[in-house]
């Protein structure tokens, strides 16, 4: 009977189906005899485009591999390679990303049928909105090292002004191109837009290579020597030009101290977007596969995990301030840490079982996975389990280096537990997050004959519809929608109050280790055993990786509570 039904046009369409005209304004390339028949093409176009993937590839390759010897060059040989000449090599390759992004909006995306799709999936509203809150942040960085160079023009360098100046139009332009372009899926010079696309990865890789060196070297110089206007140990620069007694000196001095980490989280999250939007180059997406509702975020339906979620980040805001005030002194007190650690052991173990429970609420729904090609999806699971590596591999390091020493000691029983439940709460809630975004979207029963009816109507005259029809199709809508959500099942429920719960979680996991929170260089533990260089190339991976882990996986769990 459901089959019939949603065969059967509407009955106030028939009248116009003879006499609609056939939308012909759009390319339906599939509908084509000879692109449907014959094999050649459909296998000349298949090499292009691999062709093209492969050498913008290398072209990236290349790009990183220069820019990395250089940036290494810089840090085991100071005196062959400057940061300036860093510096020099990052501009040439910014003011190359902004010709071509300029030649994007200006040119290619204004050619006829240069995008006729548009990847509904790519360009989340909360990725896009942290690309502009992060660039934001690197803006007013770059800002700051600016005013902060030019109070000190009688010992920097020209290239410490003109490196965050070019940057700040790098920064500007790019979130634009980002923000209005990151679902295009263009048609037209497809191999030029490859070799744009991985060239502006390639420079937001290295500027992030830069990022990690540069914030590595902040947090070193605040953990042992508590001097922060030493710059680059070892040179004559650290110790003739300080910082004169001016307020506003100190202010660009603390804010771009305190701006850095934003720069490293930009350039992750640009990378990313860019890699979706370089996948989707030629990419033709039929009609069919376009939802025809957008997800909408509410909050209807959960109470309980957002009053734990809520509760949690204001135990974790005071925590961090008490661990910032304690941890500024000369000998950071023992008792900071061990508070520090206990909150992460009682908030862990919580996220895990609800990752835990959420997954098996998963396994036993019977809802159809999505099996479509996602290349946002692809590129999220891919994202999840690289960055969740950063903080798993920290926590075996830190369990071989406490084993090894003294387990039974208060602190290093703390941290030992804490790694331990680190490891298992990454896993648990790449898992949850992994299954749900594999499932399809959530429709209450009485919407998808809605949106069947919608289609079959499609392209004909509405205005022939009566007024008493009208009003009769919307309160059965309405009374349908009010049916299914009174009657929506404590699985959902659940699903979405785990999955509030864990973005608040996530956010103020973020938000401590982003604003300063570093206890792996300030305890000592792991440093005394490793040794004070092996254990900041650790940390110098693994600290960074953790912070964009927690920031991407809040994107993942509003796209579970979407679905939801």
């Amino acid at each position: 009977m459901a089959g019939k039904k949603a065969s059967r046009p509407c009955h106030h369409c028939k009248s116009r189906s003879a006499s609609a005209p056939a939308d012909t304004s759009k390319i339906h390339y599939e509908k084509f005899w000879l692109y449907r028949h014959c094999s050649s093409v459909q296998q000349r176009d298949r090499q292009a485009q691999r062709a093209g993937q492969l050498f913008s590839g290398l072209l990236a390759m290349n790009v990183v591999f220069l820019g990395s010897a250089f940036i290494s060059s810089m840090i085991f040989n100071n005196v062959a390679i400057t940061l300036a000449d860093v510096w020099i090599l990052l501009s040439i390759l910014k003011v190359l990303c902004l010709c071509w992004i300029l030649y994007y909006l200006l040119g290619t995306s204004r050619q006829p049928h240069a995008v006729l799709y548009r990847d509904s999936h790519a360009g989340a509203i909360w990725i896009r909105g942290s690309v502009l809150l992060f660039a934001s942040c690197s803006v007013l960085l770059n800002v700051f090292h600016i005013g902060y160079s030019t109070i000190l023009i009688h010992c920097k360098s020209r290239v410490e002004i003109l490196f965050p100046s070019i940057g700040i139009l790098f920064i500007c332009t790019q979130a634009y191109f980002l923000w209005h372009h990151s679902k295009d899926c263009i048609q037209v010079q497809h191999n030029f837009t490859r070799c744009g696309l991985m060239l502006t990865i390639a420079t937001n890789l290295l500027l992030w290579l830069l990022a990690v060196t540069n914030d590595t070297l902040h947090i070193e110089i605040e953990s042992q020597l508590r001097e922060v206007d030493r710059r680059f140990g070892g040179s004559n620069e650290t110790t003739l030009c300080t910082c004169p007694d001016m307020a506003i000196c100190k202010v660009f001095q603390k804010g771009y101290i305190l701006l850095y980490p934003f720069n490293t989280e930009y350039c992750l999250v640009c990378c990313s977007v860019l890699y979706v939007m370089w996948k989707n180059v030629g990419r033709r997406i039929s009609h069919h596969h376009v939802p025809h509702t957008k997800p909408k975020f509410k909050l209807q339906g959960v109470v309980f995990g957002p009053l734990l979620g809520t509760a949690a980040v204001i135990i974790g805001i005071c925590v961090f301030m008490m661990y910032q005030i304690q941890v500024t002194g000369l000998v950071p007190n023992r008792q900071v840490f061990v508070m520090y650690y206990s909150y992460y052991i009682v908030l862990l173990p919580l996220m895990s079982v609800g990752a835990v429970i959420g997954t098996i609420i998963h396994a036993l729904e019977k809802k159809e996975l999505d099996t479509l090609k996602n290349p946002t999806r692809s590129l999220d699971v891919i994202l999840l389990m690289g960055a969740a590596l950063g903080q798993i591999g920290m926590s075996y390091f830190s369990i071989v280096a406490l084993v090894a020493s003294d387990p039974r000691d208060l602190l290093n029983s703390l941290i030992l537990s804490y790694s331990v439940l680190l490891i298992f709460q990454n896993i648990t809630q790449n898992v949850f997050i992994i299954d749900g975004l594999h499932r399809q979207r959530f429709t209450p029963p009485g919407k998808e004959e809605e949106i069947r009816d919608k289609q079959s109507c499609e392209g004909y005259d509405q205005r022939r519809m009566s007024v008493l029809e009208l009003g009769q199709e919307i309160r059965k809508a309405s009374l349908s929608y009010i049916h299914s959500y009174s009657h929506l099942s404590w699985k959902r429920r659940v699903l979405r109050e785990i999955s509030f719960f864990l973005v608040l979680c996530n956010i103020i996991l973020w938000v401590m280790p982003t604003f300063g929170a570093h206890p792996a260089f300030e305890n000592g533990l792991e440093r005394s055993f490793y040794g004070y260089s092996t254990w900041f190339v650790i940390v110098n991976f693994g600290l960074p990786l953790g912070v964009f882990y927690r920031m991407h996986s809040v994107g993942g769990l509003l796209e579970v509570y979407v679905t939801a």
